[in-house]
């Protein structure tokens, strides 16, 4: 068990095999730039991999993940992410992928204690106290917690639409266009929730910047 780990360095030997045998100049041409035109905000489960199930190649997708793929004003990690994204690489889109059956999210539904955890998930809480009418009216304990990671992904969606910098790119142009996706465990389908924007009008006005003069 002590050696498992090394499984992976046989699978990164695998990988350069198999891709260098379809793209010889793969390695060579990835070092020297990243364009991509996708940043994802996912959930930092292990069965959700950004470019896997997209069927997409590395360089195609920059990616910030957590814990139920939550976008609060104080993840200096993530705002990092995000601004990086849209201010140095200049991604056209940004995707919110959350997923059916995560454990965040069910945790957050709960009134168990998780110790440490217990203040990231409180984000997640506020999301369903927002929407309790709707979700308490759930009789079935599945769809309650499906219809939650739905209403979470369009909530983190929005409140991308609130940080300053991105305003700020909308200021200047149409893009970054937000979506709002989840991912199923059972089938490996992503469901688009129709809900993308481009303006801080699927905001409260309150949330919104005035252009620099």
């Amino acid at each position: 068990m002590a050696d498992q780990h090394k499984a992976l360095l046989e699978g990164n030997k695998q990988f350069i095999q198999n891709i260098t045998k379809v793209d010889p100049d793969f390695f060579s041409k990835l070092s020297h730039q990243q364009k991509p035109e996708f940043l994802w905000i996912g959930c930092s489960d292990s069965r959700v991999p950004a470019t896997e199930i997209t069927n997409t190649s590395p360089g195609s997708i920059f990616v910030g993940r957590n814990i139920a793929n939550v976008v609060v004003n104080t993840d200096l990690n993530l705002l990092s992410v995000v601004y990086y994204a849209v201010k140095v690489l200049k991604v056209k889109h940004i995707i919110v992928c959350g997923h059916y059956g995560c454990g965040g999210v069910k945790a957050a539904m709960s009134n168990e204690s998780f110790g440490f955890l217990d203040n990231w998930l409180l984000n997640l809480k506020d999301v369903y106290k927002n929407h309790s009418k709707e979700l308490n009216g759930l009789v079935d304990e599945e769809d309650r917690l499906d219809r939650f990671v739905e209403l979470n992904v369009i909530e983190q969606a929005k409140n991308l639409a609130k940080i300053s910098f991105v305003q700020e790119e909308w200021q200047q142009g149409e893009f970054p266009f937000i979506h709002s996706w989840v991912y199923s465990l059972k089938d490996g389908n992503i469901k688009d929730l129709e809900c993308s924007f481009n303006s801080a009008d699927a905001v409260n006005s309150i949330y919104g910047y005035k252009a620099e003069e």
